[in-house]
């Protein structure tokens, strides 16, 4: 099943509330989407610490068969 840009975003924003969120639907098929997210949490953070904690807020539904995100481009920095 495909994840929802309302889905996707409700799950970042979650997680992230203070943070500013672009999603770009890579395909339209709701299963690739590039996500950019500016938020205070990431700041002093390595690129990685940052995207594990996007994965994280994501709670396993990202790049496994049979679960709702395929694929997700990031882009994440402090403001």
């Amino acid at each position: 099943m495909a994840m929802t840009r309302e889905t996707l975003t409700g799950l970042l924003t979650d997680a992230f509330p203070d943070a500013e969120i672009t999603l770009t639907a890579l395909v339209e098929d709701n299963n690739h989407w590039q996500a950019e997210i500016i938020s205070p949490q990431f700041a002093g953070k390595s690129r990685v610490a940052q995207h594990q904690m996007v994965y994280k807020a994501l709670k396993g539904k990202v790049g496994n068969e049979g679960d709702e995100l395929h694929a997700l481009a990031l882009k994440t920095g402090a403001p």
